[in-house]
């Protein structure tokens, strides 16, 4: 039988941005940021992180200390260390009725973390809004999102979607430095109020997200055991545990746990080689996982994770600790599916990933053609296949990106999306020039309207596209490219203001799901 450490037993440690595969303690001192040297290539940033979950709220802020990737000749920033400044109380999600959150509630409970953490707004430089679980599907759950991100910073996206909470879960649980340290390849399963999410990870890097709705608050209960609160997944799961519940009705401690044990064998089943019970399918939300167990270890997170390494006994009405003590019979006596290793962070694991791992940084050699081209929101990514490796034939370089605009049914000139590409070879003057010929063959309307346009590169030629375009090729559009950004097709970006005295932005890719139907959310995502 495995046992269950404490979440002491793991030190945190430092991770690059993610997607890469460099972790390292924290070597820094305080004394160097007074070197001049050292202060041209790092800078500090200060990240939010607000988790609107299907039980609880909770913000985090966080301080991060950026370092130019020098000594690749780059003029990209890392990420290489992260200090939390500020965790709220864990608030229970304030919700009015069936179908909203409520919003004065909400605010004042962000308003509060920002004033005991004596931040204020517009010392924010970057961060995420992220509602998870059951929190999506209420009806006002996209414009609350939307407002607390404008409102929440100089640049603080709106994130949702059962992958994109999976990803961070894993970052903030430990997960991903813990296989990186093993060499491992290692399961995060995140239990939260509403739903379940698993990511893959080995030797780092996230290879696969999925989510099933089993969650420990899909069904309340008040002090005298009568039913406050049904979702679809918790009445879904009582019928099928035979133990069928209403609202106004009761529930004996028996019910609960004959429904979390119902939930536990399901969360089993959806790792499980051999899957024959038809009602796990009834239950996903994602797609399914195809890297399945066996695993060399197995990290929980989530607020139920708090019941599973016994770190909470306190009742709150809800499946959260039957849930709880079922997922840690179940895994005790499977022991094959793989050995349960400690979690650095708990129900703070998704909140904890928005604030410190949810961002890319530019590099520094980024072209504006106005301060008026940022910051920018909820920009579709567009990667063509473009071979940008060899000698660049601008007529094919042209046909391929209006081949890939036709794909995703956009007409240039009247949508706003981000071009990206992956630059190789040398950045001579010919085959940036050839580069720039192709984009305007590709792009005359757009290049000579009032529409934005922007160009995103993980190569550090940005300053000399956007210098070319508007110099030599006249292009009249407001223009905007970036360098040093890992993008792809189906990505969303939102893209923050300069930030000074290193000349970056920052860039946070996300999921927004937020239209449910009866079947769930299908969320796909590209991990950087």
């Amino acid at each position: 039988m495995p046992a269950f450490p404490g979440v002491d037993e793991i030190l945190p440690m430092y991770l690059h941005d993610i997607g890469e595969d460099h972790f390292h303690d924290d070597e820094g001192s305080d004394s160097l940021e007074y070197n001049g040297l050292w202060v041209s290539d790092h800078f500090h940033m200060t990240s939010v992180g607000v988790d609107i979950g299907s039980a609880s709220t909770q913000v985090v802020f966080s301080r991060l200390t950026l370092e130019r990737m020098g000594g690749a000749l780059s003029s990209r920033y890392r990420v290489i260390a992260r200090e939390s400044l500020y965790r709220s109380p864990v608030m229970l999600t304030p919700y009015r009725g069936t179908h909203r959150i409520d919003e004065r509630l909400l605010s004042e409970i962000v308003e509060t973390a920002y004033r005991n953490a004596g931040i204020p707004v517009d010392e924010v430089d970057a961060g995420a809004v992220i509602l998870t679980g059951e929190a999506i599907r209420r009806e006002n759950a996209k414009a609350i999102a939307d407002t607390l991100s404008v409102h929440g910073g100089k640049f603080v996206c709106a994130i949702a979607g059962h992958n994109m909470e999976a990803l961070l879960a894993a970052y903030g649980s430990g997960t991903v430095e813990l296989s990186y340290r093993r060499k491992a390849r290692l399961l995060n399963i995140d239990i939260g109020g509403g739903t379940t999410k698993f990511a893959v990870v080995e030797n780092g890097r996230v290879l696969e997200t999925a989510a099933i709705h089993v969650g420990g608050r899909l069904i309340a209960t008040d002090d005298h055991g009568t039913v406050i609160r049904i979702e679809p997944g918790g009445a879904l799961a009582a019928n099928a545990a035979g133990k069928p519940v209403a609202l106004g009705g009761t529930m004996s401690a028996t019910d609960k746990v004959g429904i979390a044990r119902w939930m536990a064998q399901h969360v089993l089943a959806a790792i499980a080689a051999n899957k024959n019970n038809q009602n796990t399918d009834d239950l996903s939300l994602t797609d399914r996982l195809t890297q399945l167990a066996p695993y060399d270890g197995i990290v929980f997170s989530g607020g139920v994770a708090e019941y599973i390494y016994g770190l909470q006994h306190e009742d709150f009405g809800d499946l959260g600790p039957y849930l709880g003590q079922e997922i840690r019979r179940c895994f005790s006596e499977h022991p094959q599916f793989g050995e349960v290793l400690p979690a650095s962070e708990c129900i703070r694991a998704t909140v904890l990933g928005a604030s410190e791992y949810s961002l890319q940084i530019s590099g520094n050699t980024i072209y504006l053609s106005s301060a008026n081209v940022l910051p920018v929101r909820n920009l579709q990514v567009l990667h063509p296949d473009c071979d940008l490796h060899h000698d660049i034939d601008a007529s094919r370089l042209a046909e391929r990106i209006r081949a890939h605009l036709r794909r995703f049914d956009l007409r240039e000139g009247e949508s706003d999306f981000a071009l990206s590409f992956h630059w190789g070879g040398s950045p001579s003057y010919e085959r940036i020039r050839a580069f720039c010929t192709g984009l305007k063959a590709a792009l005359p309307v757009s290049f000579s309207s009032r529409r934005q346009v922007t160009i995103v590169l993980d190569g550090d030629i940005a300053k000399t596209v956007g210098r070319l375009l508007k110099e030599e090729f006249q292009v009249q559009a407001p223009l905007l490219v970036l360098d040093g950004i890992l993008l792809q097709d189906f990505d969303f970006v939102d893209i923050g203001r300069v930030i000074e005295p290193a000349g970056v932005v920052p860039v946070t890719v996300k999921s927004l799901v937020f239209d449910m139907g009866s079947s769930g959310v299908r969320a796909g995502l590209d991990v950087h």
